[in-house]
C-alpha cells in the first residue's frame, strides 16, 4: 500500500513543484516506486520533468472527468522508477465539469483506490489555492507536506493552511495528517531565515523536517532543462538536501 502525500501551500512560490520533482526523484533513486501527480493547470511539474505539456493528448484532466483511464494517461519520465500523471492548461476547466458530478471531492481518491498498490509513494503537486483540485488532492491524501519559504509572509500563509487542514479533517478526510513542514529557500546569511525557522519550530516543532532546503542557483536552473536536480547538478547543495529529505521521509514512513 502506497503513501499518498499532497505537497501543498496556499501561497505560491514556496517550492512546491521543486519539492515534488526532486523528492520523487530521490525516492525513486532509493529504490521506491513513485507516482507524481500534477494537479496544477500551469503544468510546471510536467515540464519540469522534460515533458512537452502543449503536445499532450491526455492529461489528469481527462482522468478526473472520466474520459481516460490511469493506464492511458500515465507517462514515464527521465528517472527510472518515477511515473507521471501530467497536466496542462486544460485542467483549469476541470472544476466546472466536476461541479455537477456526484462525490466530486473524491474523484482522485476513487482513481487511486484500485491502483495505489502499484506504487510506494504517490506525490501530488497542488495548485497554490484552495479550489476543487486541491480539495480532491487533500481528500485522496494520507498526509500533507508543507513547503515554507523562509520569509516573513510564510508565517501568515501557514496559519491559513493549518486552518484549511483542520476543516478538511473535520468534514472530508478525517485520516489526513501532517507529513511534515519543509523549510525552503533558506539563506543562512540572513536573520530573517533563522527567525522564520525558529518561529515555526516553536509552534510545530514535532512536524518540521530536520532537512532544510537552501537557496541554490542550480535548483532554480534545473527546471529549464527539464531535469531534477540530481540529474542536472548531482554535486550541488540542493541535490544533497533533497537526498537527505527523501531519507527522512522514508524513515518516518517505515512500517
Amino acid at each position: 500500500m502506497s503513501r499518498i502525500i499532497a505537497v501543498t501551500n496556499q501561497k505560491g512560490g514556496v517550492g512546491k513543484t521543486t519539492t515534488n520533482i526532486n523528492l520523487s526523484t530521490c525516492l525513486a533513486q532509493a529504490g521506491k516506486r513513485v507516482l507524481i501527480v500534477d494537479m496544477d493547470p500551469q503544468g510546471n511539474t510536467t515540464s519540469g520533468y522534460g515533458v512537452d505539456k502543449y503536445s499532450l493528448q491526455q492529461t489528469v484532466y481527462d482522468l478526473l472527468i472520466g474520459e481516460a483511464s490511469l493506464e492511458e494517461v500515465i507517462l514515464p519520465v527521465c528517472v527510472d522508477g518515477v511515473r507521471l500523471l501530467p497536466a496542462n492548461i486544460n485542467l483549469s476547466g476541470a472544476e466546472i465539469e466536476l461541479i455537477a458530478m456526484p462525490e466530486r471531492e473524491y474523484r482522485l481518491r476513487e482513481i487511486f483506490s484500485k491502483s495505489r498498490y502499484l506504487f510506494d509513494y504517490i506525490l501530488i503537486d497542488c495548485p497554490p489555492s484552495l479550489n476543487l483540485l486541491t480539495v480532491n488532492a487533500l481528500c485522496a491524501a494520507d498526509s500533507v507536506l508543507i513547503p515554507i519559504q523562509c520569509e516573513y509572509y510564510a508565517l501568515e500563509g501557514l496559519t491559513q493552511l493549518m486552518s484549511t487542514i483542520t476543516r478538511m479533517q473535520q468534514k472530508l478526510n478525517p485520516r489526513l495528517a501532517i507529513e511534515g513542514v519543509l523549510f525552503t529557500m533558506y539563506d543562512a546569511r540572513t536573520n530573517l531565515s533563522n527567525q522564520v525557522v525558529e518561529e515555526v519550530k516553536k509552534h510545530l516543532g514535532a512536524h518540521t523536517y530536520s532537512t532544510i532546503i537552501p537557496r541554490n542557483v542550480r535548483l532554480s536552473e534545473a527546471p529549464s532543462h527539464g531535469l531534477p536536480i540530481s540529474l542536472y547538478a548531482a554535486g550541488s547543495k540542493g541535490a544533497e538536501a533533497y537526498k537527505q529529505l527523501a531519507q527522512e521521509v522514508m524513515e518516518k514512513n517505515k512500517s
